[in-house]
């Protein structure tokens, strides 16, 4: 799976960097078939914000942004926005999983 981490208006730092890319790695091993990722830092008005993408099979693309006064909770709060997208999804019930009609 492809992850790209990017910073705007700003520098990231090595340990936010691979602080991101565990937590990308432990949302992948929850979606279905995760083709790529990309986590986005912002600081905007003294915020700072990060956005998470995955992307998965069939097209389906699982988004969560968050903000705090630092990034590492910016990530923690988008990465717990993003497994409750998961875990909602895994309990859906999907067309055509029931059993036949006649």
């Amino acid at each position: 799976m492809e992850t790209m981490i990017t910073a705007r208006h700003g520098e990231l730092a090595e340990a936010l960097r691979l602080r991101a890319e565990r937590v990308v790695a432990r949302l992948a091993r929850l979606a279905n078939r995760p083709t790529a990722a990309h986590v986005t830092f912002d600081v905007e008005h003294r915020r700072a914000t990060a956005e998470v993408r995955l992307l998965a099979a069939r097209g389906a693309v699982h988004v969560a942004a968050a903000e705090a006064a630092d990034h590492r909770t910016a990530l923690d709060r988008a990465a717990a926005k993003l497994r409750r997208q998961l875990d909602k999804q895994d309990t859906k019930p999907r067309r055509g999983a029931g059993p036949a009609r006649r």
